[in-house]
């Protein structure tokens, strides 16, 4: 588990009884249940990822994603203003 947290202690930490903690962590990890909002606001402020993370279709953009969310929102726009610079508007 991320963070050298164990399933339990993470299902602890997120309010879930001792007892289910690491089977309800488990499920989640493996796709048998998906968390509603609130539990994933929780999983990811415990994990110190934002929210969107879970939902990266791969470990690249990820990765980024957490790096830009670490940014001030002064270096977020600067890195937007030079992606668009060159070239790499999605929007367009």
């Amino acid at each position: 588990m991320a963070n050298n947290v164990s399933q339990r202690e993470l299902g602890r930490r997120l309010g879930f009884e001792i007892s289910v903690a690491s089977s309800r962590m488990n499920n989640y990890e493996q796709g048998k249940r998906t968390p509603d909002f609130t539990t994933l606001e929780k999983l990811a402020e415990e994990l110190n990822v934002p929210v969107p993370y879970f939902f990266c279709k791969s470990d690249k953009m990820a990765e980024l994603l957490c790096m830009f969310d670490k940014l001030t929102a002064e270096q977020q726009d600067k890195l937007i203003a030079q992606l668009r610079e060159n070239g790499q508007n999605p929007t367009e």
